[in-house]
C-alpha cells in the first residue's frame, strides 16, 4: 500500500479527500465521507415549535453534535418509555429490615453493638457452639412492639419463633430464627401524603397494608478484601431486627422511597430504631412484578392480591434513592424482556448504585427451599395485656401528628415541619419549641402561628447556614435530642425580640445570630444585647431627609412614567434599589415606599 504525504493526509481527515490510486475508490469514499462530515459539521440538532427534536443546516462542533445526537436517542428512548408504562403496570412490595434499639442481642446477652472492635461482643450461641441455647432476652420486645403499634398492627399476644434454614458463612448455625408461621404483629396500615413525596398519580394520599412484622435475627458482617478473601464480624450476629412486610400495594417508584423514609422516620420517633439507612441499621429489599393493564398474562397472587406478574426481588438496598432507582431499573428489565416475547423468571438480584440495571444473583427462594420449622429451643413469646396497655398508652407523638400541630396551630408549611421533626432525631423540633416558649414569654399577645412562623424560619434557614471550623461537622449545631443548642433559646427568643420591637435590623440580627454561634462554640456565655451593645449595632432610624435623598437618587422619569402606567412591581424594584444603598440595613421598606410614592405624586402634579 502506498505512503501518503501529510498534505494528502490532512486534505483526506479535514475534507475527505483521497487520490484515485490505491486499495480505496476515490469517489465512493469521497461521498460516503463528505456526507459524514457534512452531517457531523452543518447540521445540529433543535426543537421545532411543537417541542420535537430536528435536523437544522448550521455550523456545529463536532462534540456538540454528538451531544446533541446523545440527546436526540434519549429523547426517542424516553417517548418509548412513556408508550410503554402506558400498557405495563408496577407492582411493589417490600421488606424492610430494622435493628431494634436495644442493650442486648435477641438470643444471648451480649451486648448489642456494631461500632466496637470486631468479634469483641460474641456469646457461644452466636457463633453455634455445640451445646449452647438460645435464651430470650424479654426487653428486645418493648421497642418491636412500640413499632407495631406506631404502624397500626394487630398485636399477636402469643407469638412463635421458627427456623429458617440456608447455609451461608454469614450464619453459623445453618438457620436464622425468625417469625414465620406465627409473627407478634400483623394486619398493619401506613398512610402516605403528598407531603411524604409520594407520585403525584397517588394523589393526596394512599394507604398501603402491613402484611405482618416478626422479630428475627440478623446475621454476621462481611468484610471484603482484596484476593477473595472475606473477613466475617460476628458482632452483628444475633442482632435483634424487626422486618415488616408489605402488601404489593405501591405502584410507584417516588412511592416506594417514600414509604421507607416514612418508616423509618416513625421508628426513630417511637425510639424502636435509631440507626436509620444512613448507618446501616435499616435495609429494604424490594419485590418488583409487571403486567398489562388490560389483565392479560397476571395470573400471579402475592399477599392476596390477585392477578400479578412474576415477582423479583432485589435485595439489600441502603438508600432512599436506591430504593427508586432500583425499582425503575428492574420495571423497564422487565417491560424490555416481555415486549420482547421473553418470560420473567422468579429470582433474586442484586443492584449496584449507578448502574442502569439490576444484575441476576440466584434463583428465588421459596418456603419450601428454607424448610421452615418450629424453633424446639424456644418458648412462645406471651405479652402480657399489662404491658400492651402501658405501650399504647405511653406511645410518643407520631410524625403525622406532630407535622398537623406545626402546621396548624404553628404556621409552617408542610416542607419545614417535616424538616424539623426530622433534623438531628427530633432534637431541632424541640428547641423550635422552646424557642417560640420563650418568644411568647416576651410578647404574650403575640399570636402563635406568627411566632411559629416566625422562629421556625431563624430555626431552620438562618440557623442552617451557619459553619464554624471547630464546629462538629455531623451536627454543627451541637443539637440534642432533649432539644439543647450551642446557640441558647432563651438568646434566640431574645434577638428575634429585638428584630422584630426594631431595636436592631434584619442585617445585624444575622451578625448577631453568627456571634453567638462561634460564642457556644467557644463556650462563653453571653446573650445578644450584650454583642449588639459590644459592637455599636443598635438601630437608629434615618430621617425624612435621608428618605427623600436616596429616593431622589433611584428615582428616573422613566420608571416613574411606568409606575403611574400601573406598573406597580417597579416600585418594588426602587425600594430594593435603596435598601441596596444602605449598607448598615437600616431602611424600612414601609417608609421607603411611603417616600417614593410622595415623591411620584408630586413630580406627576408638577
Amino acid at each position: 500500500m502506498a505512503r501518503f504525504t501529510p498534505v494528502v493526509l490532512r486534505r483526506y481527515l479535514f475534507g475527505g479527500q483521497l487520490p484515485g490510486r490505491g486499495c480505496l475508490r476515490q469517489l465512493r469514499h469521497r461521498q460516503t465521507t463528505q456526507s459524514l462530515y457534512s452531517q457531523r459539521h452543518h447540521t445540529t440538532l433543535v426543537e421545532d415549535v411543537d417541542g420535537n427534536a430536528a435536523w437544522k443546516d448550521a455550523p456545529v462542533a463536532f462534540r456538540k453534535q454528538l451531544k446533541g445526537e446523545k440527546k436526540l436517542k434519549k429523547a426517542q428512548g424516553k417517548g418509548k418509555r412513556s408508550q410503554s408504562l402506558e400498557e405495563w403496570e408496577l407492582t411493589v412490595g417490600i421488606e424492610i429490615h430494622a435493628q431494634l434499639n436495644t442493650a442486648r442481642k435477641l438470643f444471648s446477652s451480649a451486648a448489642s453493638t456494631i461500632d466496637e472492635e470486631p468479634n469483641s461482643h460474641v456469646a457461644l450461641f452466636d457463633v453455634a457452639m455445640p451445646g449452647s441455647q438460645p435464651i430470650f432476652q424479654k426487653e428486645t420486645l418493648i421497642p418491636a412492639v412500640r413499632a407495631a403499634l406506631a404502624l397500626n398492627c394487630d398485636i399477636n399476644r402469643t407469638s412463635r419463633f421458627d427456623r429458617k434454614h440456608y447455609f451461608h458463612w454469614d450464619q453459623p448455625s445453618g438457620y436464622q430464627i425468625t417469625q414465620y408461621y406465627e409473627p407478634f404483629a400483623k394486619d398493619g396500615y401506613i398512610t402516605l401524603y403528598a407531603h411524604d413525596g409520594i407520585a403525584k398519580e397517588d394523589g393526596d394520599s394512599i394507604q398501603i397494608g402491613i402484611k405482618q412484622i416478626q422479630m428475627e435475627q440478623d446475621t454476621a458482617k462481611t468484610m471484603s478484601q482484596p484476593g477473595d478473601i472475606h473477613l466475617l464480624d460476628f458482632n452483628r450476629v444475633g442482632l435483634p431486627l424487626i422486618e415488616i412486610i408489605t402488601l404489593p400495594q405501591i405502584h410507584h417508584p417516588s412511592t416506594a422511597a417514600a414509604l421507607v423514609r416514612k418508616i423509618q422516620t416513625i421508628l426513630e420517633s417511637v425510639d424502636a430504631c435509631v440507626l436509620g439507612m444512613q448507618s446501616g441499621g435499616l435495609r429494604a429489599d424490594v419485590n418488583v412484578s409487571v403486567s398489562r393493564r388490560d389483565g392479560f398474562g397476571g395470573s400471579h397472587e402475592y399477599g392476596g392480591v390477585k392477578g400479578l406478574g412474576q415477582r423479583t426481588e432485589i435485595k439489600n438496598l441502603s438508600s432512599f434513592k436506591a430504593v427508586e432507582d432500583a425499582i425503575i431499573a428492574e420495571r423497564d428489565r422487565q417491560i424490555d424482556t416481555l415486549e420482547a416475547g421473553g418470560v420473567i423468571e422468579g429470582e433474586t438480584r442484586g443492584w449496584t448504585i449507578g448502574e442502569k440495571t439490576t444484575k441476576r444473583l440466584r434463583g428465588k427462594e421459596g418456603e419450601v427451599d428454607y424448610r421452615y420449622m418450629p424453633d424446639p429451643d424456644i418458648a412462645p413469646v406471651v405479652i402480657g395485656a399489662d404491658l400492651l396497655h402501658h405501650l399504647q398508652h405511653s406511645m410518643p407523638v407520631l410524625p403525622d401528628e406532630e407535622i398537623n400541630t406545626l402546621v396548624e396551630e404553628y404556621g409552617l408549611t408542610a416542607k419545614d415541619a417535616m424538616s424539623l421533626t426530622s433534623h438531628d432525631n427530633g432534637g431541632r423540633a424541640e428547641y423550635f419549641y422552646n424557642v417560640v416558649d420563650d418568644y411568647m414569654k416576651l410578647i404574650p399577645d403575640q399570636d402563635l402561628s406568627t411566632a411559629g412562623r416566625l422562629c421556625g424560619n431563624w430555626v431552620l434557614h438562618e440557623m442552617g447556614g451557619l459553619s464554624h471550623p471547630e464546629a462538629n461537622e455531623g451536627n454543627p449545631l451541637g443539637i440534642t435530642d432533649t432539644g439543647d443548642c450551642l446557640i441558647k433559646a432563651t438568646s434566640l427568643a431574645h434577638l428575634l425580640h429585638l428584630l422584630i420591637g426594631k431595636k436592631i435590623t434584619g442585617k445585624t440580627a444575622k451578625k448577631v445570630l453568627a456571634e453567638l454561634f462561634e460564642a457556644g462554640i467557644q463556650n462563653v456565655d453571653t446573650g445578644p444585647e450584650a454583642i449588639v451593645d459590644r459592637l455599636g449595632l443598635w438601630y437608629t432610624p434615618l430621617s425624612n431627609r435621608e428618605y427623600v435623598d436616596m429616593a431622589k437618587t433611584v428615582l428616573d422619569a422613566n420608571v416613574m412614567e411606568e409606575i403611574l402606567a400601573g406598573k406597580t412591581g417597579k416600585l418594588n424594584f426602587l425600594v430594593g434599589q435603596m435598601m441596596r444603598m444602605d449598607t448598615e440595613g437600616s431602611v424600612d421598606p414601609q417608609q421607603a415606599t411611603a417616600v417614593l410614592q410622595k415623591l411620584i405624586k408630586e413630580n406627576w402634579k408638577s
